[in-house]
C-alpha cells in the first residue's frame, strides 16, 4: 500500500474500505483494480486466487469437518502441541490485556488454538474464526493465516483487504512455522483484531515467536532422539547377544552359541548377501571344489537343526537367505570404517575373517574386510592409531605400513626403533 492509501485508510477508513469493495469488484470481473487505489499485489494476487477457488465474498464461510473428539485426537497428536507454552508465554498470555486473540492453525489452515480476549473470541464466532474452522485461501479467501501458508511468508492483511465482507472489521497479521529439519511447513501462528494487529511490532512480534517455536521443536526432537538412542542401547544391553563372531583365531559362534567353521561360513555369506542366494551360487561361494546340491542341502539341514535347537532363527530356501539380519563383527568393521572412526575399528577388528576358512567367497569377505582397514590406515588415520595397526599381526611385515607409520612417528619416539627393525627384517627377507 502506498502512502497516498495509507493516508485514505487513516482520514477516511470508510472511504478507503469502499474503494476496496469496489476494486474487488473489478478483480471479480477480470479488471484491474482501478485508478486511484494502488492495490498491494500480495492482496489483489489473493483475491484473484480466491476467485480461482470460487470462494464468495458474502457466503462462504470457514467449514468445520470433523467431530469434537477426532479434532481433539488430531490436535493432541499435532508437532505443535509441544510447542503451545511458548506460543501461550510469547503471545497468548498478553493477548486478553491488549485485546487481541492468537491462533495456532496446521498446514491446511485449520484453527488449532483459539485464545485471547473473551469478549473478542465471542465476536469472531459468527464469522467461524474458532478451533477446528479451516481458514485456508480455498475456503475463505485473503486472510492472514491463509495467505500466510499460500505464500509460505508472513504477512499482514488489514480490514477490507479481507476477501470476504465478513471479515472486514478485522486485522491480522501470520506468519507460518516450519520443521526444524526437513523445512515442511507444520502451521501458522495468527494475531487477530483491530489496527493493533497489523502494527509494525506486531510482525515483528510474531516472527519472534515463529523463531522461538522453531527452536523449541528443535530441541525437543535432539531430546527425543536422544531418548531413544538410550533406550535401544539398553535393549540391546538387555536381549542376549545373537550377532555372529568371525574375527580372530577364537571358535567363531553366534551369541554364546560355537558353531563349526562351515556353519559358520554359511551364516556370513548369507550375512553378507542379504538379498539370498541361489544354491548354486552359495556352493560356489561355499567350496573350493564342484559340490553337489546334496551335499549342500545336506548341510543347511544340519544347520537349521542347531539354530533350532538354540532358539534360533533359521535361514529360509529358494532363494537361500536369512530370515531376519543378522549382525557381524566384520561387517561392524566396515561400517566404523565408513564413519571415520578408524580407532574403533581397529579396536573391533580382532583377527582375520575365519582364519581357517578356505572357501572362496570367505576368502573374498577376509581381504575386504583387510584391505578397507588398511587403505584406511595409510589414508586418514592418525599417527597413533597407524602405529597401533603397524604392531598388528595383518601388519607387521607390511613394508608399506611401516615405512608410513616410521615417517608419522616423531623424531623422539621410542616406537621409532622398534619400526625400524621391522623395516629391516622385512627387507632383507626380500633381499
Amino acid at each position: 500500500m502506498h502512502a497516498a492509501d495509507d493516508a485514505m485508510r487513516e482520514e477516511t477508513p470508510i472511504a478507503w474500505r469502499d474503494a476496496l469493495l469496489a476494486a474487488r469488484e473489478r478483480v471479480a470481473a477480470g479488471d484491474e483494480p482501478g485508478p486511484g487505489l494502488s492495490l498491494r499485489p500480495l492482496v489483489h494476487e489473493a483475491w484473484r486466487r480466491a476467485l480461482s477457488h470460487a470462494v464468495d465474498p458474502e457466503r462462504s464461510l470457514p467449514g468445520i469437518t470433523a467431530s469434537d473428539a477426532e479434532f481433539r485426537e488430531y490436535r493432541a497428536q499435532h508437532e505443535l502441541t509441544g510447542a503451545l507454552p511458548v506460543i501461550r508465554r510469547l503471545l497468548a498470555d498478553d493477548a486478553d490485556e491488549n485485546g487481541l486473540l492468537v491462533a495456532v492453525g496446521d498446514a491446511r489452515g485449520r484453527l488449532l488454538w483459539v485464545e485471547g480476549d473473551r469478549a473478542l473470541r465471542r465476536r469472531a464466532e459468527d464469522m467461524r474464526f474458532v478451533e477446528g474452522a479451516d481458514w485456508s485461501e480455498e475456503r475463505i479467501g485473503t486472510s492472514a493465516p491463509g495467505t500466510s501458508l499460500a505464500l509460505d511468508r508472513a504477512v499482514q492483511i488489514r480490514g477490507a483487504e479481507h476477501f470476504h465482507s465478513i471479515v472486514h472489521p478485522w486485522s491480522c497479521t501470520a506468519a507460518p512455522v516450519h520443521d526444524p529439519v526437513s523445512g515442511a511447513i507444520l502451521g501458522v501462528i495468527d494475531i487477530t483484531g483491530d489496527d493493533q494487529a497489523v502494527a509494525p511490532h506486531t510482525l515483528a512480534l510474531v516472527s519472534a515467536t515463529v523463531a522461538a517455536v522453531e527452536s523449541e521443536l528443535r530441541i525437543q526432537r535432539l531430546q527425543t532422539d536422544v531418548q531413544a538412542t538410550i533406550r535401544r542401547s539398553r535393549m540391546r544391553r538387555a536381549l542376549p547377544d545373537r550377532s555372529l563372531h568371525v574375527l580372530g583365531g577364537d571358535p567363531p559362534r553366534i551369541g554364546g552359541l560355537r558353531l563349526s567353521l562351515r556353519h559358520a561360513e554359511i551364516l556370513l555369506l548369507l550375512a553378507w548377501h542379504p538379498e539370498g542366494l541361489s544354491a548354486e551360487r552359495l556352493a560356489g561361494l561355499l567350496y573350493e571344489t564342484d559340490a553337489s546340491s546334496v551335499t549342500l542341502r545336506a548341510e543347511l539341514v544340519r544347520l537349521r537343526r542347531v539354530l533350532e535347537g538354540a532358539g534360533l532363527p533359521v535361514p529360509a530356501s529358494r532363494p537361500y537367505r536369512l530370515a531376519e539380519p543378522l549382525e557381524t563383527d566384520a561387517r561392524a568393521v566396515l561400517d566404523l570404517l565408513d564413519r571415520g572412526s578408524h580407532l574403533q575399528a581397529l579396536e573391533r577388528c580382532t583377527g582375520a575373517v575365519l582364519p581357517e576358512s578356505t572357501a572362496p567367497g570367505i576368502v573374498r569377505i577376509r581381504t575386504e574386510v583387510a584391505s578397507r582397514l588398511r587403505e584406511a590406515m595409510l589414508a586418514d588415520a592418525a599417527v597413533e592409531h597407524l602405529a597401533r595397526y603397524a604392531d598388528t599381526e595383518a601388519a607387521r611385515d607390511d613394508l608399506e605400513v611401516q615405512r608410513a607409520c616410521l615417517q608419522l612417528l616423531p623424531s623422539r619416539s621410542p616406537k621409532r626403533a622398534r619400526v625400524v627393525a621391522r623395516i629391516e627384517a622385512i627387507e632383507s627377507e626380500l633381499g
